[in-house]
């Protein structure tokens, strides 16, 4: 309701601008006038551009509240499992084209509601791929943004993959721990949005 109203008021700006822009003889009476009106344009084509970001701000969210509902929220997160098994960058591909990433968990309470909702959303699947890797530098797991990871969850003797694992996986029967895996191997995967 509230983008619709943001729309009609954009329709109207934007035929008080073409109005305004048509009838140049009118301008032209008077110098005052005209640099009122230039002063009013510019008002108005800031007002026309602050409401279109409101617009797609609204779009974004209405998109976010519809992954929500298909998939859970948890804290300022939502999750939506995949459908299908992909290679790690594919994976990470599919979650941007949606709007998210991998998921990355950064706590406990995190690799909790991971465990549930992988449960219920992944029933039978062992193990799902996570936005963390090592492919730039051995050793040094980063996440699909390439920040540090302040927040880590390995196995024991994990990771051990050495060159041949640069991708991390969240594993199911080992209670949310994480292991290292060969990015061309294909697997499920999570999506994580961040609601604002």
């Amino acid at each position: 309701m509230a983008q619709n109203r943001l729309v009609i008021c954009l329709l109207v700006i934007t035929l008080v601008l073409d109005q305004a822009s048509s009838h140049p003889a009118r301008l032209k009476s008077r110098k005052h006038s005209k640099r009122r009106v230039k002063e009013k344009d510019g008002d108005l084509k800031t007002q026309v551009e602050k409401l279109w970001r409101e617009v797609n701000a609204l779009k974004e969210l209405q998109a976010l509240q519809t992954v929500c509902l298909r998939g859970t929220k948890v804290h300022k997160k939502c999750y939506l499992a995949s459908e299908g098994s992909k290679h790690f960058h594919e994976a990470n591909e599919d979650c941007i084209s949606r709007g998210g990433t991998l998921v990355i968990p950064r706590s406990t309470d995190e690799i909790n509601a991971l465990r549930d909702y992988g449960k219920r959303s992944l029933p039978g699947v062992n193990d799902f791929w996570l936005g963390i890797n090592d492919m730039n530098s051995e050793g040094k797991f980063v996440d699909v943004h390439g920040f540090a990871l302040s927040f880590s969850h390995w196995d024991r003797a994990q990771p051990n993959g050495g060159k041949r694992e640069n991708c991390a996986l969240f594993s199911q029967s080992a209670q949310g721990r994480w292991s290292d895996e060969a990015c061309r191997s294909s697997k499920r995967y999570i999506c994580e949005f961040i609601i604002p």
